[in-house]
């Protein structure tokens, strides 16, 4: 049976990967819906490039073995990312769609 950081190392990869692939979907989403409010749209990217951000900079923690500098920024960069996600979801359910013009 694996140790406890085993396990919690993985748990977080499964997680973050799946909530990456969330973000960047939500993000590709709101680019291409008809009347999506560009404060969703902006947010949604800003979240997707923070994804990415997040992607990289783990990956550079564990090759630099926690070093202390660089877990920080990726702290710090996953708040910047919780914030864009909360916004973008804030903006989707408070701002009215813009009104998509029809000819009958």
């Amino acid at each position: 049976m694996p140790n406890d950081e085993y396990f919690i190392e993985w748990s977080h990869r499964l997680i973050a990967a799946t909530t990456g692939a969330l973000v960047i979907a939500t993000a590709v989403g709101s680019w291409i819906t008809a009347g999506s409010h560009w404060r969703i749209r902006t947010t949604a990217t800003l979240a997707a490039i923070f994804v990415v951000t997040q992607i990289t900079l783990g990956a550079l923690v564990i090759d630099s073995l926690l070093h202390a500098v660089l877990v920080s920024i990726h702290f710090g960069i996953g708040i910047l990312l919780f914030a864009m996600v909360l916004l973008t979801t804030l903006f989707a359910f408070r701002l009215k769609p813009k009104s998509i013009q029809t000819t009958v």
